[in-house]
């Protein structure tokens, strides 16, 4: 019987707790062991509190993130929360609560977010749960409080090192996420709405061209392609032979950073997210194993039908008499790369796949004008066009 995966919580939920328990400190002046939250999903959720302080004027508490089962980067962070009250010297006045980014909470600094430039990385859903949790243990206090929430994570400098954050513009920490409250084990959410985000701030930061790769190698290929071309139509070549190259003019380059887009495995939400987006033209980049995913018509790369996308690249290969002499070649391999790779990067083949991935990329973004990228396995273009 397959055991079912536990959930978590995002580090908004375990915000919006270590504030209310500060909070509850500041006002009951007592220690306080945990507290209970309603998140909104409408459900309600116990967290446990540690490193608890509190003064007359100030408290504070921290959570330690539990993301279930979950492969989050941000697992066992310590998410602390300082509460600093003053009473609001004004009859019939309402408490106000102000939240701001400590050390670990990163910063914007590209717009397109959700949260305006040269604010703290802490998201609208987040932010009024923190509020909500603040205000709510003081709404039975008689004189209204001004209270100073300050929201850190004390190795999210570092954390944030192994997310895109930077990339979308988000410096000096990790971001205070989630929509719901709940990390759902093995979610592509998480991805979906970087995606979402990497493109919203390509857009806003005016790139008309968006590069979407399957993998950081493929990536790194296209960066390396891209920066070198000067925007005047010139051929970028690759360590292969011009003629194994079908390398159209690229008139748009160079790109900024904010073009490129990690979209792993997502292909075909990353490819509606550009149309929807209104991404004039899409770079799709990737390896010969992922491309050939693509051109069999797969929307996620990560399904496992490796025999299956052979067969079916045998059945071109035989209708193309530019490369039917390499049925025999692709009978005999036991993966793409392998029938790459044995083949000598046959143009014909390369050809054929990255035209069938354009074809199939073309119908997922109407609209867009979307090129191929082929990176090669030694980390030379193979393929633009």
């Amino acid at each position: 019987m397959k055991k079912s995966l536990r959930h978590g919580y995002t580090t908004g939920a375990c915000a919006a707790a270590a504030a209310k328990g500060a909070a509850k400190m500041l006002r009951e002046q007592r220690l306080v062991d945990e507290v209970v939250i309603s998140l909104p999903v409408g459900e309600t959720a116990v967290f446990r509190l540690h490193g608890q302080e509190f003064t007359e004027t100030w408290a504070s508490s921290y959570v330690v993130k539990d993301a279930g089962d979950d492969p989050d980067v941000t697992n066992g962070a310590e998410v602390h929360v300082t509460v600093r009250g003053e009473a609001m010297r004004r009859p019939g006045g309402k408490t106000i609560v102000f939240v701001s980014g400590g050390k670990g909470v990163g910063r914007v600094t590209k717009p397109g977010l959700a949260v305006s430039v040269g604010e703290p990385a802490i998201n609208p859903v987040p932010m009024k749960m923190i509020v909500a949790a603040v205000k709510e243990e003081f709404s039975v206090v008689c004189l209204p409080q001004v209270l100073y929430v300050t929201v850190s994570i004390p190795n999210g400098e570092e954390l944030a090192k192994k997310t895109l954050n930077e990339r979308l513009g988000i410096v000096g920490g990790l971001s205070i996420l989630g929509t719901t409250g709940i990390v759902r084990p093995i979610s592509a959410q998480a991805w979906t709405d970087t995606i979402d985000a990497a493109i919203d701030v390509a857009v806003a930061c005016g790139a008309e061209t968006v590069v979407l790769s399957t993998g950081r190698t493929s990536e790194v290929v296209a960066q390396s392609m891209l920066a070198q071309a000067k925007g005047n139509g010139q051929r970028a070549m690759g360590k292969a032979a011009d003629k194994q190259l079908n390398v159209l003019p690229f008139a748009f380059c160079p790109l900024p950073e904010e073009a490129f887009v990690m979209m792993g495995d997502h292909v075909g939400y990353a490819l509606r997210a550009c149309a929807r987006k209104g991404v004039r033209q899409v770079v799709l980049a990737g390896q010969f194993a992922k491309l050939l995913k693509i051109a069999c018509g797969h929307e996620q790369t990560h399904v496992s039908s490796s025999e299956l996308d052979l067969k079916t690249l045998e059945s071109w290969l035989i209708l193309a008499p530019s490369a039917s002499r390499l049925e025999t070649l692709s009978q005999r391999a036991n993966t793409a790369r392998h029938l790459l790779e044995a083949s000598g990067n046959d143009p014909a083949l390369i050809e054929l796949v990255c035209g069938k991935a354009s074809d199939f990329a073309l119908k997922l973004a109407p609209g867009s004008d979307v090129k191929v990228l082929l990176a090669g396995y030694d980390g030379t273009v193979l393929y633009f066009g």
